[in-house]
């Protein structure tokens, strides 16, 4: 059976030793060593510290493993969002969708405007906390309003520069909402 990852040819590789890349990666030694031998599993957090610390994409790293992406939080698909944290706290994680990058999220949509048969479903997007723009218009999107509601909808131009209208299926749109950012839906599935 082969080795679980590849941390370990990549630190020989850089020629640095267990301890020197745990300290570089904030981790124990032992915990690195256990990671290399299969005895760990390699979270997310874990792996980004290693990645950074040998300068190496994580995808090098763990390139037979199914690549996971966090749950940044609960996001509305009605008009009041459950949670959603910006510093994003990782709830759980999942598998990445086809096509996800190393800027791809997940939250767990909640509500039922886009109707019950998607509540508790997972969304994904990269997040990238831009301004709404063209391309936008029309799509399903992660939207964080200016007054801190984070919600799923689709955008379209309000009546005012710079607002709104926010679209779901069952509920009444949303119009000329202030957009702090949007950002467009790549992948829904099932929790």
């Amino acid at each position: 059976m082969g080795k679980p990852n590849r941390i370990q040819e990549w630190r020989e590789q850089r020629g640095l030793s267990q301890e020197a890349l745990a300290e570089a990666a904030g981790i124990s030694t032992g915990y690195l060593s256990r990671m290399e031998n299969g005895g760990r599993n390699v979270s997310l957090k874990n792996l980004a510290k290693i990645s950074a610390a040998l300068k190496v994409p994580e995808r090098e790293l763990v390139p037979d493993q199914q690549r996971m992406v966090p749950i940044v939080g609960y996001v509305s698909a009605g008009a009041v969002t459950n949670f959603f944290d910006l510093e994003q706290i990782t709830l759980d994680e999942v598998a990445a969708p086809e096509g996800a990058t190393d800027k791809t999220v997940a939250v767990e949509i909640r509500g039922e405007s886009l109707g019950s048969f998607f509540d508790r479903w997972i969304a994904f997007y990269d997040d990238v906390r831009r301004p709404v723009t063209s391309d936008l218009m029309g799509q399903l999107c992660i939207v964080r309003l200016t007054d801190g509601r984070t919600l799923i909808k689709k955008l379209k131009r309000g009546t005012f520069d710079n607002h709104y209208t926010l679209l779901s299926q069952f509920e009444p749109p949303m119009y000329d909402e202030e957009v702090e950012f949007a950002a467009r839906i790549i992948s829904m599935v099932p929790r």
